[in-house]
């Protein structure tokens, strides 16, 4: 049977991939978002916040309706490159069954409704050549500190903050961060995908979060 892919997003211009940086809270941090052949970019500095003497953030981010929930407990795995591959806040982050992706994404489910964007950390190996990044959906949490991104409670120590199915059935945005540490950040994605954990050859299906065929 045929792999059967199912796109949250394509990125056939860049009217989707956008950026959300930290002087939202009175920090100095740059980026852009940008798409080029095909691939949705994340360029600039995490520089310190003055206010909380702390690293900030630098987002790029992509809006969908999904239904993923047959995932659960697969995988989320993203081709990307970098230049800046020692760089230490890399984070990816989904937003799924929340009231408002934006306010769940900045709150870290710390606030009431807030739950559902769900983060983990990750690096990025050196290389000219794209890397598959595979990262558990059960690595995931829905509760981390909002100043660095940090994961506060883990899925394997509380379920309740592991992304289940039901919440997986409208996953709303994607993002790709630079947080919580300081530093030039530059990664291209080529793609942003969730597969099922029983990924047996071309009888599993894909449901890919992001693609970017610029």
């Amino acid at each position: 049977s045929v792999c059967a892919a199912v796109d949250l997003a394509t990125f056939d211009d860049a009217s989707n991939w956008k950026t959300l940086i930290d002087p939202v809270m009175g920090g100095q941090s740059v980026a852009t978002a940008t798409v080029e052949s095909g691939h949705g970019i994340l360029d600039g500095e995490v520089k310190i916040v003055p206010s909380l003497q702390a690293p900030g953030f630098i987002t790029a981010q992509a809006d969908m309706k999904v239904d993923a929930s047959s995932v659960e407990g697969g995988f989320l795995v993203m081709k990307v490159r970098t230049t800046t591959p020692d760089y230490a806040g890399y984070k990816v982050s989904f937003a799924a069954s929340t009231l408002n992706p934006t306010l769940a994404c900045a709150s870290g489910g710390n606030l009431a409704f807030t739950r559902g964007c769900f983060k983990a950390p990750f690096s990025v190996p050196a290389g000219d050549d794209f890397a598959e990044v595979r990262i558990p959906l059960n690595d995931f949490s829905d509760k981390w500190d909002a100043a660095t991104g940090e994961l506060t409670t883990l899925c394997k120590d509380d379920a309740d903050v592991c992304p289940k199915a039901k919440k997986l059935k409208n996953v709303q945005r994607v993002a790709i961060w630079g947080e919580g540490t300081a530093g030039k950040v530059h990664i291209e994605v080529d793609s942003i995908t969730l597969e099922p954990a029983s990924k047996l050859g071309a009888a599993a299906s894909d449901i890919t979060l992001a693609t970017f065929d610029g």
